[in-house]
């Protein structure tokens, strides 16, 4: 079964924006959010800087997709915090 897109409003950097996910999507972004005491505006924002020629919108895909498989690799240890959206990002 296909997901349906949603739409939501976040702020990237200051400006703020709508992006359209699938719910599962957006739900991966708020455990995320949760599980490293951040916000989803915060991830946003970093994949936005990272982002290269790809939409935002393809940018935290592939964040969330990096995020957990890098969780699978290491298992959830629980004690690196936010050095887990560093590591996707590119550093270490």
């Amino acid at each position: 079964m296909l997901s349906k897109l949603k739409s939501k409003n976040v702020t990237v950097n200051g400006r703020r924006t709508s992006m359209r996910l699938e719910e599962e999507m957006w739900s991966a972004l708020d455990s995320i959010a949760k599980r490293e005491k951040t916000s989803v505006n915060h991830i946003c924002s970093r994949a936005e800087q990272y982002q290269g020629a790809a939409s935002l919108t393809s940018a935290v895909r592939v964040f969330v997709l990096l995020y957990f498989r890098r969780m699978s690799r290491i298992g959830d240890l629980g004690t690196e915090v936010v050095t887990q959206i560093d590591y996707v990002f590119g550093r270490k």
